[in-house]
């Protein structure tokens, strides 16, 4: 099965709320109304697309019907799909360059982080890059142990210490010998804590500081790891890592497992981070990098 059947697959539940809700409602209805807006604002806001952003579609909706002077159910609903489609983005590929790439990834326990860098890791090795992971995750119990388990799995290296062991001497170590061999892409992992946000950003800190003396020319990304499953408080997380780090990508776990799917919506237009990777299953190769247009496909057509 391809990425994209699996995708499709993974979007179900997302799909039965969201896209064959609004099908519904709109063929239950001979004229657009304010008891149709109703049922879609319901209908939006329960398939987590959060209240900020459904209002704003909505708005957006009324505009439309009123500028294009619409009156059929069946063109306002190509207009909706069109402006959900506009709010989801587009994504970004992680950035490669000719030099190395050094990919920073957080998140609280619990949301796939550690196998979501696995993942990275091999759709990366895939096309072509040679990866090097660095536990610095050394505070979690077992959790050197699964990164290293993974980087087995997958075929690449992994620089690890003892657990206990200071973050920031794992990345030098780690960034010393991504420049000695070479390496396209250093993968980090880092402790899945929230509670205390200064520790946090003391620790992301002295890793970026590491990585500026040691690699001062790599190519940076910072990407922040949610569960796609628990919707909206993904994007409460989302605000909350911001204020300690520069994230500059997202990675949605478990899309497969939820209704919620419609988080993918909101996220980009409440945070303004692009989704770079999103993940719908458990297998090394159930994560793929962001193709909005095949999201698109799988969740409305």
């Amino acid at each position: 099965m391809g990425f994209f059947d699996k995708l499709k697959a993974g979007l179900a539940k997302t799909k039965s709320t969201l896209t064959d809700g609004i099908n519904n409602i709109f063929s239950s209805f001979r004229h657009v109304d304010e008891d149709l807006m109703d049922e879609l604002e319901e209908l939006l806001i329960t398939s987590d697309i959060g209240v900020d952003t459904t209002e704003e579609i909505l708005d957006e909706l009324r505009n439309r019907i009123k500028s294009d002077g619409l009156s059929d159910p069946g063109q306002i609903k190509g207009v909706l799909f069109d402006i959900l489609r506009r709010m989801i983005g587009d994504g970004e590929p992680i950035k490669c360059g000719d030099g190395i790439t050094v990919i920073l990834v957080i998140g609280v326990n619990g949301v796939g982080k550690t196998t979501s860098i696995a993942k990275i890791a091999n759709v990366l090795k895939n096309s072509g890059k040679s990866v090097l992971l660095a536990a610095a995750d050394t505070f979690r119990a077992a959790a050197i142990d699964q990164l290293s388990i993974w980087a087995d799995r997958v075929g690449v290296d992994i620089i690890a210490h003892s657990e206990g062991s200071d973050p920031a001497a794992v990345v030098f170590d780690a960034a010393c010998a991504a420049r000695q061999r070479g390496t396209d892409v250093l993968i980090i992992d880092t402790a899945g804590r929230l509670h205390n946000k200064k520790n946090l950003m003391n620790e992301l800190e002295k890793i970026n500081r590491v990585v500026d003396r040691e690699l001062p020319d790599s190519l940076r990304e910072t990407l922040l790891v949610l569960d796609a499953a628990t919707g909206q408080n993904a994007v409460i997380q989302a605000k909350e890592f911001r204020k300690t780090a520069d994230i500059t990508g997202l990675v949605l776990t478990k899309l497969d497992g939820t209704a919620k799917g419609g988080i993918v919506i909101s996220i980009n237009k409440e945070l303004g981070i692009p989704v770079k990777f999103i993940g719908v299953g458990e297998k090394v190769d159930d994560l793929e990098a962001f193709n909005a247009d095949e999201f698109v496909r799988a969740l409305f057509e």
